[in-house]
């Protein structure tokens, strides 16, 4: 008692120090809190990436992803010749067959990845990271190809091939339609398919001579190397929404300025009470000497305001359930239309892949090198339209680029049945597939779109249901066209009919359903219309004209 008595006369009550400790407890843990001050919030932040507006630049995405589809066809194609030549090496007999079971246990992996693909894609929050790892996935596919001992090692590595094209088909393609404003889709993806001929031309002609020149091991030296370069392009590569966190966005170029001031200017205005203010830490480490750099910034940028509200929702993945997917995909006409061209071109060119050497050796007694020109016919025309029918799926709608490619590409079919002359055969093979390439990007595009419109469906599902497509048709096209060439007599014209019958039924669904607003509507709404206004003046005329008063 005497004790608390000497603290009151003293006035020691603000020496807490002095206390008994229980009564220090009681205090520190019964008395309210005490208002702190609002402190700075800092942030640690890392420095600008280097080359940050061209590794963000939708030129450099769209020559990134048009070399990963190159690496792809090229590495795809380079091994076909050289493939039987190492089964004989190997000793096993049947070499036709097993070369055979190898090219369906890539298309095996192609099918059967994409859906996983699609689905981790759209949840990863980077494009880049699959892309990288189906590119290691290639890289390792072709070492082990290249050193397998048996059989069953080569088929394992054919499957991670298909794997790897998986990747390129549908996140590369994904990860361009985030980069690119949606009025510049169509082109840039026309762009981008220009690889696909590039690879098949350069593959089959540099693995054949690499394999005679320097043996089998040469064909993949030469495609690792190329996918090591490839490798080197995406690790360059800085996404949209990556780079509109270092106030860079790639739209910014290409799109009007809004409400006079463009999102890359920070909004600089005083922050709410509630809010702390935001220090920023810079570290810059140089001639072993840290320095710290502090300064108030405004808060995190905004993504780029624009007048349409779904070109922001572009940064924003909000993926959907699979089953969701699936359901919402299987309810659209325009997407169900769309992957059933992406089936049938996957048939069409498969078909022909192991019957055309043999109609032109059996017909006009071609050799190899020679059948080889011929392929280069129907390669260089892709390369022009590809990108022309882009651009103009971009300008007038995916609805009439695709409806007149396809009836352009369908009587040529015919001509190829003709079996007189081979200038005439070449021209017709060239103008089918200038036409035919045509269609590759504008129902790309029109995936593109439908996916802009579904909720919850992503760039990266639809890509993956065209590759899915896309890939059944190229497995199960080469046997349909060796049983039909070798089983039925004139087994080529019979290909030629049934690719037509195939392009006319593309054509229907292209008319009915294809684009927001197909063209049977745009018809039947134009009939109408002509329609009421005969109508109408036929009941003027019957009427007469006003009696004068």
């Amino acid at each position: 008692m005497q004790y608390y008595t000497w603290l009151a006369n003293n006035k020691c009550q603000n020496r807490l120090v002095l206390l008994p400790f229980p009564l220090i407890v009681l205090i520190i843990f019964t008395s309210p809190p005490a208002p702190m001050p609002a402190s700075p919030r800092i942030t640690l932040t890392r420095r600008r990436p280097w080359g940050l507006r061209w590794r963000s630049s939708i030129w450099f995405v769209t020559a990134v992803v048009s070399l990963g589809i190159t690496t792809d066809l090229l590495v795809y194609s380079a091994i076909i010749p050289v493939i039987p030549f190492q089964l004989e090496h190997l000793q096993y007999s049947s070499v036709s067959t097993l070369t055979g079971w190898l090219l369906c246990a890539y298309s095996a992996g192609l099918v059967l990845s994409t859906i996983p693909i699609a689905i981790y894609s759209e949840r990863c929050s980077s494009r880049r990271i699959p892309l990288i790892i189906g590119l290691i996935a290639l890289i390792i596919s072709q070492i082990l190809l290249m050193l397998a001992p048996n059989y069953a090692l080569m088929a394992i590595a054919r499957v991670s091939q298909g794997i790897s094209s998986s990747m390129i088909w549908v996140v590369g393609l994904a990860l361009l339609c985030d980069t690119t404003p949606e009025h510049m889709v169509g082109r840039q993806l026309g762009i981008a398919m220009t690889g696909l001929p590039v690879g098949l031309f350069v593959g089959s002609p540099v693995g054949g001579a690499l394999y005679s020149r320097f043996g089998f091991h040469a064909p993949f030296i030469f495609g690792s190397i190329c996918a090591a370069l490839d490798l080197l392009a995406r690790l360059l590569v800085i996404e949209r929404h990556e780079a509109i966190r270092w106030g860079v966005d790639p739209w910014a170029a290409y799109l009007p300025p809004v409400e006079s001031a463009a999102c890359l200017v920070p909004d600089v205005q005083r922050l709410p009470t509630a809010t702390p203010p935001v220090l920023t830490v810079a570290m810059r480490i140089s001639d072993n000497s840290n320095i710290l750099e502090l300064g108030p910034t405004a808060p995190e940028l905004p993504c780029l305001r624009s007048s349409a509200e779904k070109q922001q929702a572009a940064l924003v993945r909000k993926p959907a359930s699979l089953l969701s997917v699936i359901t919402d995909l299987l309810r659209s006409p325009r997407a169900l239309t769309a992957l059933c061209m992406a089936l049938v071109y996957g048939i069409v060119n498969s078909m022909e892949e192991p019957t055309l050497p043999l109609h032109l050796q059996a017909l006009w007694h071609l050799n190899s090198s020679q059948v080889g020109l011929v392929y280069l016919a129907t390669f260089l025309p892709a390369l022009i339209s590809s990108p022309v029918a882009g651009w103009l799926a971009d300008h007038i709608g995916t609805d009439y680029i695709t409806v007149l490619c396809l009836a352009f590409a369908a009587p040529w079919w015919l001509v190829l049945t003709l079996r007189r002359f081979l200038a005439l055969f070449i021209t017709a093979l060239a103008l089918q597939s200038f036409f035919v390439g045509g269609v590759v990007p504008a129902v790309t595009s029109e995936l593109a779109a439908v996916s802009r419109n579904m909720q919850g469906v992503g760039y990266a599902h639809v890509y993956g249901a065209f590759n899915l497509a896309f890939g059944i048709g190229t497995a199960v096209g080469p046997v349909i066209g060796g049983q039909i060439y070798d089983h039925v007599r004139s087994g080529w014209t019979a290909l030629c009919v049934i690719t037509a019958a195939l392009i006319v039924l593309c054509i229907m669904l292209a008319f009915c359903y294809t684009g927001p607003d197909p063209l049977l509507s745009k018809v039947f709404r134009q009939h109408v219309a002509s329609k009421n206004v005969a109508v109408s003046s036929s009941k003027e005329q019957t009427l007469g004209p006003p009696a004068p008063e």
